[in-house]
């Protein structure tokens, strides 16, 4: 069973329902990228490890305490210990990794491995995962794909990533089985380069009010 805090996290995350994913070179960003999203709408970030800055990016954004912060692309048990250490409160990892899991969980924190087939579905699942990220969502299938697992496995939900925009991302969030969606057009490296975090802002309230939980109200 997950932990309470897992649960509330990922309660966090439905509700906000689009989840920008950031891959940052410069940590010195952080906080006006936090400024950027949380007035945008969606104060929430999936820091991805991709870069040397990830750690101290998280650390930075999740200090200011109004900013949900999570770590991608999660691939080892040392990183699970890392990111946590640093005041990530979810995991989000490219593949499924038992071991990886099994820490996050040890931990207390959310974990969302990504799954392609029904055979790594059926494995979280045997991990007591209730919810996975469908990676890469656009290449394996879309929504035909969430069709397909959802069937068998009517208890989980996804939160698809790759390949999601904001033109296709209502598709999936309008699927039952799905939580929310990962969005790296919200953060595009080129604009954090350029440190143009007024176009972040405004991708990140175009989001919130087209595709957020206000949206529907």
């Amino acid at each position: 069973m997950t932990t309470v805090l897992a649960d509330v996290v990922r309660d966090k995350l439905a509700a906000l329902r689009v989840i920008p994913i950031v891959v940052i070179d410069d940590p010195s960003q952080a906080l006006p990228l936090a400024d950027a999203l949380a007035q945008g709408g969606l104060p929430c970030a999936e820091v991805t490890l991709r870069t040397s800055a990830g750690f101290e990016t998280i650390a930075a954004m999740a200090a200011r305490g109004d900013i949900l912060v999570g770590a991608g692309t999660v691939t080892t048990v040392e990183q699970v210990d890392r990111a946590v250490d640093s005041g990530a409160v979810f995991l989000v990892c490219p593949g499924l990794s038992v071991d990886v899991v099994r820490r996050a969980r040890d931990r207390g924190v959310l974990i969302l491995p990504g799954v392609a087939t029904a055979s790594e579905l059926q494995s979280a699942i045997g991990e007591g995962l209730e919810s996975v990220k469908l990676f890469p969502a656009e290449v394996l299938g879309g929504v035909k794909l969430l069709d397909a697992l959802s069937g068998p496995f009517p208890s989980v939900r996804f939160m698809p990533s790759g390949g999601i925009t904001i033109e296709n991302a209502l598709s999936y969030l309008d699927h039952a089985s799905t939580f929310a969606v990962g969005a790296s057009w919200i953060t595009p490296r080129a604009l954090l380069r350029s440190g143009d975090f007024d176009s972040i802002w405004a991708l990140a309230a175009q989001a919130a009010s087209t595709l957020g939980s206000g949206s529907r109200s």
